[in-house]
């Protein structure tokens, strides 16, 4: 569906839906020849790459946001409308099947989400649901994606949803694992856009005067983020976690649902 649109995706060569083939349906897509990065700080490169980097995931996320459902042919990629609303009572019902233990920074948070929800808005777009640096291949040497991978949270939503995931992503501390963020670096220094310079070139792009609710979509991403960990957490529990690293999601639970609250006290 993306393939003639502004987002860069591999190509795709084949479906096989018959599953006497292999065992199951597969798909064949090209091969791309790139670099990934996994340090929100990106130190492979040098400042004025940084800068260009940052500045290309922002591009990118305001064309996915961009792409016209009817003309490719995904309105009927998730349901349209009331987003939050949905995934909050989803995510919720997740974290109390997988609660191991109580936290009440996530009983205080899913109880404030709950009642700031923001009215729907009626924004509809496509949402990758795990943007971030390292669910990008980029060009062998140039600062620019070639391919955005890792679609399988992928939605129609509310684009504010993506954006939010992000930077929450950026405020996490420069040793999160996969989520490695720049909580603590001098950012200027770095060549790298603060939040408000990165949220304001989005928006720009977009043609957004300004965000109302920002606190709302940061702690619901540190919410969905610290639902996802729990259970993470409980599959480790009961020795079916996919990975053997899996016992790291029940040490972030608790700090990322503080963060939420960090923020839903002090402000974006």
């Amino acid at each position: 569906a993306l393939q003639n649109t502004d987002v860069p995706v591999p190509r795709m060569y084949h479906l096989c839906e018959d599953r006497d083939v292999v065992g199951s349906m597969f798909y064949i897509m090209e091969f791309c020849q790139g670099r990934i990065f996994w340090d929100a700080a990106i130190p492979e490169v040098d400042n004025a790459q940084r800068t260009a980097m940052y500045e290309e995931m922002n591009r990118v996320l305001a064309a996915l946001h961009g792409v016209d459902l009817e003309a490719v042919g995904l309105t009927d990629y998730g349901k349209p409308g009331s987003y939050f609303e949905r995934q909050l009572g989803r995510w919720s019902k997740q974290y109390r099947a997988s609660e191991i233990n109580h936290i009440q920074a996530m009983e205080d948070l899913m109880e404030w989400l709950e009642k700031n929800k923001p009215a729907d808005d009626g924004q509809v777009s496509l949402v990758h649901g795990d943007y971030r640096l390292d669910n990008m291949m980029w060009h062998p040497t140039e600062p620019r994606v070639i391919a955005v991978l890792d679609w399988e949270l992928s939605t129609l939503g509310h684009p504010l949803a993506d954006l939010a995931y992000q930077c929450m992503q950026l405020r996490m501390p420069p040793e999160g694992g996969n989520l490695s963020g720049l909580q603590g670096k001098d950012r200027e220094a770095l060549g790298i856009p603060t939040e408000q310079e990165y949220v304001k070139a989005y928006c720009e792009r977009r043609g957004i005067d300004h965000i109302d609710h920002w606190e709302f979509y940061l702690a619901f991403s540190f919410f969905r983020l610290a639902a996802i960990a729990q259970g993470v957490a409980k599959r480790a529990q009961e020795g079916n976690a996919s990975s053997k690293k899996a016992g790291w999601a029940a040490q972030v639970v608790e700090p990322l649902a503080s963060m939420a609250m960090q923020i839903v006290r002090e402000g974006a």
